[in-house]
């Protein structure tokens, strides 16, 4: 596997909770970033994750998803804007910064992300089903927006509250 998995934070870090800058420079040091970021998600089991998860606050994300058909996608973007339609709809959601529970949250069933890749040629991806909510959470994430923030104040206290250490995110002592 390329890339070094690199620790991810967790709700109340601050590199969570803020905007993310647009990525401007298109070189080495961005490809490392990428690669670290799939290396550190496939470590976690995880299906997206945003720079800010690992510490970097620079607008990009990666995936590896399955969309309503059971379609497998895997990719990243840089700088994306999204556009999103459908009626929403309920399903379970998770995040590898707050691990360990999930909740119920309403995402619209399709999401289209325009971005670059780490080369800066431009990407367009449309994602239906589980890969619309991917895409959704992760645009989110470069907003400093978690999915425990589209919940009601009780209910993201109880989801906080069942937050466990993993082995990829345990503190280190």
């Amino acid at each position: 596997m390329a890339g070094s998995p690199r620790k991810i934070r967790v709700v109340g870090d601050p590199v969570l909770h803020a905007r993310c800058r647009p990525v401007s420079s298109f070189d080495a040091e961005l490809g490392a970033l990428i690669d670290d970021m799939f290396a550190s998600m496939a470590i976690a089991e995880g299906v997206g994750l945003a720079a800010p998860q690992v510490g970097v606050d620079l607008a990009a994300f990666v995936y590896d998803c399955i969309d309503a058909a059971g379609e497998r996608h895997i990719g990243h973007l840089i700088n994306p804007t999204i556009e999103t339609s459908g009626e929403p709809e309920e399903h379970d959601e998770g995040c590898l910064s707050v691990p360990g529970p999930y909740h119920e949250l309403a995402r619209a069933p399709l999401a289209t992300v325009r971005g670059v890749d780490r080369t800066g040629a431009p990407i367009e991806v449309t994602g239906t089903g589980f890969f619309a909510r991917c895409l959704q959470h992760e645009t989110d994430h470069l907003r400093g927006v978690l999915y425990i923030d589209h919940l009601p104040r009780n209910r993201r206290r109880r989801v906080l509250r069942e937050m466990e250490p993993f082995d990829w995110n345990a503190p280190t002592q």
